[in-house]
This record gives structure tokens, sequence and C-alpha cells, in this order.
């Protein structure tokens, strides 16, 4: 009854219900039950006409701040032979852009978004004048393949596979968002509610979407920002036809466009006229044969007055524009005047002087890239003239623009390419790496035609979103606080031997699990496994007897070298722990995949005398040992057909004999080489010390992560365009000393590896 009453009191005077109906909902109350929908608009004070209502809905958002990892660095797109033109590091033909750097960021876009919002790189989005404009495109389609075709090796004839999503990928594109409309609904509404917060208030929205949720986007949409910030339903015509002979052909998406407030950024766009639209209009012509349509002087208008190449125009009775005889005079010194025979005086709108018709909420005129660089393989790509026409729209030159399902990186690449500053995330490792690339090549492309442009940097919030795992109330007692950081690190290693399928093991120091005949060793959930964690275990497998056991870690130790344990009499297996551990769902299913750590072999040159020295890496060596498709394949796979397995560190093409069901294999990794897609060196690597900021309440300090940031001063990698790879880096001068050097090498599956070495000059 108290409830009720609050209810009443909220309300500003006596609900219109029954007593019969107050005692229902006490019923309801004391039961636990959800009460029927109808009591909500009774009880509570609502003032919205329309509101989509979905199991579980909230008004409550992540409020989580988590530091930003930085893990490379690209500030200078180099290629070639050598650093910039002659050896010198900048040359004339386009420079980096100092301050603000440009953010790629991998991981879940809702504790990125939150920690945008609530951390403190939020102070330097709106030092830059804030966020002017988000384009998303989330993953709509939960029923769609989500697999990427890699081709193998340097040929462009090359044998394709199919990448499978990562499980994560693969949870939250159909589990996740693919519980009906339910689970969609709740994951766009709790990251637009983000979104809408980080937006400046000039700023707009675009969010693409489809037949399958447009009809909840645009409520979904009105109830985040406002049905009067709703601009435009934009209908994208992306194929002439498509043929369904059971109903019409969709050829066409949705992107809904709405403002921040009303002073939004607005640029009118325009197309081009079509001949027939020319033709009809543009009827005369000038002596110098300028085409121009003759514009009567009388027509509809609007507003108080108007300027037209320096005359006031004034509009008479019946809101008709009327020109003075003195403008019409001034209009005619300016050649501007053409007469009918009847000795109307008339405007000439000139041909050359209109860019073309400005755009309308009909786009026909862009299509789906189907060939040529752009084209990625990227199965949700979308085109860039889309973006650019949405960004010029929406931003000028110099603001900042944000995509957080960013995909290959469409929006990034068009930001850079227009002068905009830009914030991108994906969940997606695969499409984090394959923005890396499409962006390193903006910055090629753009240095080469003598324009600016800026640095990059990849981020994640990795070993902060695994320490939140083990985080504790700080308004416990400082005993309660021990017990309950106890209690979440025994859930933390239960949860990995679980995901690895191994069971727990006591009375020992480092080892806690045991698979098979194998012993497991965990390393710690925030910091990379180090050479004196491994020395440990190797010295308590040696006095116990023991002589395999496997080390699962999220990171390792850069520099750290594998090789060297192999003959220390114990079979120690390094195995990379991968971010779905933390999905239930996925654990429960048996679809976590632990693989092992890649090795790299690599090989410094020095070449030159006196105090400085040309110092170059040669990669010599690359292996890793993945598997996918290994089931029954044999068995499964039908006569006259062939299916891409990996397994152990292979990509298999397995083909069954049509007439005799004879199967055969051919590896198509010829050569260590094909695994590699990308490579890049940081000849000294120890002098970027990783900063990150942090809240220490309202203060806000740089703290030394204890980590160092990879800054990538040269590359090679593959594209669709060119498959071919360098092995030997330029050279790079450097004074007499000792480097350590650091090699990253990312494979043909998107996952990264890196050695450092050490390096005397």
């Amino acid at each position: 009854m108290q409830k009720i009453q609050s209810a009443e009191k909220a309300k500003g005077g006596s609900l219109y219900i029954s007593d019969n109906e107050k005692r229902d909902i006490i019923k309801y109350l004391e039961a636990g039950k959800p009460l029927p929908e109808k009591y909500r608009f009774l009880l509570f004070k609502d003032d919205r006409e329309v509101e989509l209502v979905w199991n579980g809905k909230t008004n409550e958002v992540t409020n989580v701040v988590l530091p930003f990892q930085v893990i490379e660095q690209i500030d200078e797109p180099r290629e070639g032979k050598e650093f910039g033109d002659g050896g010198t590091l900048f040359d004339t033909s386009g420079k980096q852009i100092t301050g603000w750097t440009n953010k790629l960021i991998w991981g879940d876009n809702k504790l990125i978004l939150s920690s945008l919002k609530n951390g403190p790189l939020r102070k330097e989005i709106e030092a830059q004048g804030g966020l002017k404009l988000i384009y998303i495109d989330p993953p709509f389609d939960v029923g769609a393949d989500f697999s990427m075709d890699i081709t193998i090796g340097d040929d462009d004839e090359g044998e394709n596979f199919t990448k499978k999503p990562s499980v994560i990928e693969e949870i939250a594109y159909r589990d996740t968002w693919g519980k009906g409309a339910d689970s969609f609904i709740s994951m766009i509404y709790e990251r637009l509610k983000i979104m809408y917060d980080l937006l400046a208030e000039d700023a707009s929205i675009y969010v693409h979407c489809d037949w399958r949720v447009n009809g909840y986007m645009r409520l979904i949409l009105d109830e985040v920002f406002g049905k009067d910030n709703f601009q435009n339903e934009i209908v994208w015509q992306r194929f002439g036809a498509h043929n369904d002979g059971k109903k019409y052909g969709v050829v066409t998406d949705t992107i809904f466009y709405y403002s921040k407030s009303s002073s939004r950024i607005y640029n009118q766009q325009t197309e081009p006229y079509t001949e027939e639209y020319i033709k009809e209009r543009f009827t005369m012509q000038d002596p110098d044969g300028r085409r121009f349509y003759p514009n009567v002087m009388t027509g509809k208008g609007s507003g108080p007055a108007r300027i037209f190449r320096g005359v006031l125009l004034t509009p008479s009775k019946g809101r008709h524009w009327t020109y003075t005889q003195d403008g019409i005079d001034e209009l005619e010194k300016q050649n501007r005047i053409y007469y009918t025979k009847e000795g109307t005086p008339c405007l000439k709108q000139y041909l050359d002087e209109y860019l073309g018709r400005p755009v309308q909420n009909l786009w026909s005129d862009i299509f789906m890239t189907k060939s040529g660089s752009e084209l990625l393989g990227y199965p949700t790509q979308k085109p860039e003239e889309l973006l650019t026409r949405i960004i010029k729209t929406s931003t000028n030159e110099g603001d900042l623009v944000a995509d957080f399902f960013c995909g290959s990186g469409t929006t990034l690449a068009v930001s850079e390419k227009l002068g905009r500053k830009w914030v991108g995330s994906d969940l997606g490792k695969f499409g984090i790496h394959t923005s890396r690339k499409r962006l390193i090549g903006v910055q090629r492309e753009l240095k080469k035609q003598g324009k600016d442009f800026r640095a990059f940097e990849i981020l994640n919030v990795g070993k902060y979103e695994r320490e939140s795992f083990l985080g504790t109330n700080d308004n416990l007692r400082a005993e309660e606080k021990i017990k309950q950081a106890e209690r979440k690190e025994r859930d933390f290693i239960n949860l990995i031997l679980s995901a690895y399928k191994a069971e727990p093991v006591e009375s020992f120091i480092n080892v806690v699990g045991k698979k098979r005949d194998r012993l497991v060793a965990i390393g710690p959930i925030n910091l990379p496994v180090s050479s004196k964690f491994i020395q440990e275990i190797v010295a308590e497998c040696r006095e116990k007897g023991l002589s395999k056991i496997d080390v699962l870690g999220f990171d390792y130790e850069m520099g750290m070298n594998f090789e060297e344990y192999k003959d220390d009499g114990i079979d120690v297996a390094f195995k990379i722990i991968p971010r779905e551990v933390f999905d239930k769902r996925a654990v429960e299913r048996g679809q976590v995949n632990f693989y092992d750590v890649a090795y790299i072999n690599v090989k410094p040159i020095t070449q030159g005398r006196g105090n400085i020295k040309e110092l170059s890496i040669e990669l010599t060596d690359f292996s890793v040992f993945y598997n996918q498709d290994t089931g029954a394949i044999d068995e499964e796979l039908k006569g006259g057909r062939s299916k891409v397995i990996v397994e152990n560190g292979q990509v298999i093409k397995v083909t069954k004999d049509k007439d005799t069901d004879i199967v055969s294999r051919e590896i198509l990794t010829k050569k260590w080489s094909d695994w590699i897609d990308y490579w890049a060196v940081d000849y000294d690597f120890a002098n970027r010390k990783e900063i990150i900021k942090v809240l220490e309440g309202d203060v806000e300090k740089e703290v030394w992560t204890g980590d160092y940031i990879f800054d990538n001063e040269w590359q090679s990698f593959r594209t669709k365009k060119n498959r071919n790879l360098e092995f030997v880096s330029a050279p790079k001068e450097l004074q007499k000393g000792e480097y350590k050097v650091a090699v990253k090498v990312v494979d043909i599956f998107g996952n990264d590896t890196t050695r450092v070495i050490d390096v005397k000059i």
C-alpha cells in the first residue's frame, strides 16, 4: 500500500484505480510477480505517447571506467627501402599532423563507450570540439554468416579458405543479439543511450539497418534522441534489382538520421542532374554557349527577404517575390536578365553554377562496391561513397567522427581522406586488423598526394577488463575484502580450468589443474606470463618429478625465448587464453579454443662504420598451431566435394573423389610465410612508455603501466591487390648503443605475436 501511495504522490493526486485493483496490485507485489502491463501506466508518470517495451527493459546503463591500453602507434606510413625521401624522416610530400591521435579500439563497445563517456579520454574529445557525428551499422542480420574468405600465399590466384568468426563474435552476433527482437533491442538501446551522452550539442547520428529491425529502431531512436530530433529516414537503394519469386525483391536499406539538438551541423549535398533533366530544364544559351533556364522574376517564396547576387528581393502580396526596377537594372548590368517575347523579365539560372540538385532522402545513385581496391571481402562492408555523403553533410573539416561497429574501417578511412578526426571500435580482432592495414594504406596514399595525415593508435581495455573480473567491493571491511578477492581468484581459476576442460588439483604451488596426462598452470589475470613465473613452474615440476605441463596465459612477456624451455627436460606447452573465457555460454558449450603461442625467428642486420650504423631486421621463420574444422571431415564430406581445414598449423584442402570416395589431402600452406599477413618493426621498443590516465577520486593522474607502446616504424603487409611481402625491413640509422627491437607478426587469422630481441650497435 505504501508503494501505491508513493505512486499517487508522484502522479500529483489520486490514482484512477479501484480498491479491488489496489488489492490485486498488493498481491502481485507480495508474491514477487511482475505487474500486468495496464498498471505500469496507471502507477507511474509517463508522458510519452508511444513507447517500445520489451522484456528486461531498464534505463540503467553501464558506467564502468576502464583505462585504455595503448597497444600500438602508427605515426608514419613508411614503406619501401628508405624512411621518407632520401633517408629523411619527413619529406615535403605530406606530413604528420600534431595534436589529436586517432583511436582504433578493440573490444566490447559497451565497455568502450562507457569508458569514453566517464573516463579521462572524455576531456580529450571535448578539447577537439566534441564528437560531431556517429555512424553505426550494427550487425542486425543475426542469421548472416560472418566468416571471411582468406587468400593463402603470394599468388593473386591463390587458394582461398574460410576463416570462421571467433567464438566471442559468434556468441555476440547470434546469441546475445539473436534471441529474437528483445535481445537486439536491449543491446542497441543501452549503447545508443551512452552514444547520446557522448555527442556534442550540434552533433548527429546515422543508424544503418534493414527491414529486419527498422521498425524497432525508429521507436528506440525516438525514445533516446526525442522525436523532435528525428531528421530523416533515408532509403538507400543498394542494388538495381533482386529477384524473389515469392515477394517483391528487397533492394533497399534504411538509414535513420537524428540530431542531438536543433543546432545540428548540416551542409547540403547535391547530386548531378540527369541528362534528361538538363535538356528539359536548361533550354537556353548565351552567345558564349553557357546554358541557362529563364526563371520568371515573380515566383513563390518565403521569409521576409532574400538576396541574389547582391540584389535585395522582397516579397509582395500572396508571398510572391517581386524585384524592384532598381533590382532588375542592377541584374541587367550583371547580364542576369532574359526577356520573354511578352517582355517579362526572367532571371538567368546558369547550369555551370549548380553542382546539381539537393540530395533527397532516396539515395539511388550509390551502389554496393563489387570490385576494385576498395573491396576488402568484409561481409558487411559499405561503399566509401555512402560514408562520404554522410560525413560531408554532418561535419566540417577537423571535426571528430566515430563508428563503434567499424568492421573493415570504411567510416574511418573516409574520415581520414576528408580531413576529419576519428574514433573507431569493433568486437572482432580481424576487423581491427583489416582496418589497420586499410588506414596505413590511406596514410601512404595521402602522403604521396602531398596531403597531411594523422597518426592513429590501437587500443583495448584488455587487461583492465580482466582486472574488473577480480574487483572487490570498496565498501567492505579490509578482512572481508581479502576474503572476497580470494573467492574471486578461485572462481577465475575454476572458470579457466572449466573452459580448458581440465580438473582442479591441490597441493601444488603453481600447478592448479590436470588435463589427461598433462598438468596445468595459469598465469595472472592482469599481467603477462613472465620468465620468472615459468622458471618457478619448471623448478616445481622438476622437484615433484613431473614432465608435462601446459602454461595458460592471456599475454606473455615480450622478449621471452620459448625455445630455451624445450631442452630443459620438461615438456612445456604455452597456450593463449582467449577473451571469450569470460562468456559463460561459450564455456558451457565447450566452444572456447585455446591455441599455442606462435613462434617468430628474426635476424638483425647491421651495416656501416663509425658511431652511426644502419639496422635492418630479417624475418626468418614463423609458425602457428591452429585447428579449425578437424572433426570427422572424411566421413562428412560428400563425393566430388572438397573443403579447406586447418590442422596443427597447416591449411589443408581435403577432397573426396566422386567415383571412388577416396580422400586426398593437399597442404596449401607451402611455406612458413604463407601464414603471415602483416609484420612490422619497432627499432627502439623501450623508447616509448605506456602512460595511462586514471581518476583517483576527482584527481586525474598519469601512471606508467610498466609496459611499452609498439611504435610501428616500418611495415609490410599483403593486400587484395598485392600479395607480396618483404622479409627484410628498411634500414634505420642508429647511434652506437644497446636496443630492444620489437617485431610484430599478424597471421592470416588476425592474431598478433610480438617478439623482442636485444641488439647491440
